[in-house]
């Protein structure tokens, strides 16, 4: 059987994207198939949230251990509050052979490329730019500071989208959640996921030129 382990996926994109609409639809769209990865943080849990369902929620005290002791993947630090990719999680779920992707952005997704080499990385973009401030103002829930705070965020992230190996344009849901399976399955078809099985196959040749 070629590459039963998961791959680790990073997907990355500017805010209004519609990132995790996209993640909801490709789980939707295959159960049990993929793992949304888990993140731990020090910050308290807001009304609904389960501790080990939206975030694994520890202690200062714990993340820095956590820090120290290498357990994160990476991690960053937001408004007094630690956020990070606990390890043994992801290496778990690969194990299993989930596919996991991990939401975050573009400086965490080089420490997690850096850390695991054969991530694969994937960028989400509006189809122009106007859309995008088009879908940051139809959320109706920011003023209009933020959506130029976000904007100007947006001018940095677009720096950092070549260092991607993907560019996934989400202008319709649907295909885009196609086109972002297509591409995942099309990387557990890459030689150097099935190295397993290469050498299998160049043994049992060899047993048949023997007979």
């Amino acid at each position: 059987m070629m590459d039963s382990k998961g791959i680790l996926i990073v997907v990355s994109g500017f805010s209004g994207a519609g990132k995790g609409t996209l993640m909801k639809e490709l789980l939707k769209n295959h159960p049990g198939q993929y793992t949304l990865s888990i993140s731990a943080t020090t910050r308290h849990p807001r009304d609904g949230e389960e501790d080990g369902r939206e975030y694994f929620f520890i202690t200062t005290e714990e993340f820095e251990k956590m820090i120290a002791q290498d357990q994160l993947i990476e991690y960053a630090r937001y408004v007094n509050n630690y956020y990070g990719t606990p390890r043994a999680y992801v290496e778990q779920k690969l194990e299993e052979g989930k596919d996991v992707i991990l939401e975050i952005e573009i400086q965490g997704a080089m420490k997690v490329k850096k850390a695991f080499p054969e991530t694969v990385l994937l960028f989400v973009t509006p189809p122009t730019a106007g859309e995008l401030k088009h879908r940051l103002t139809g959320r109706g829930t920011e003023t209009e500071e933020v959506i130029d705070s976000r904007l100007r965020r947006a001018v940095e992230e677009a720096d950092g989208m070549d260092q991607y190996d993907y560019l996934i344009i989400n202008d319709d849901l649907e295909r885009c959640a196609k086109e972002l399976h297509d591409i995942i399955q099309g990387e557990h078809r890459k030689s150097f996921r099935n190295t397993e099985f290469m050498e299998k196959i160049k043994q049992d040749l060899q047993r048949l030129k023997g007979e």
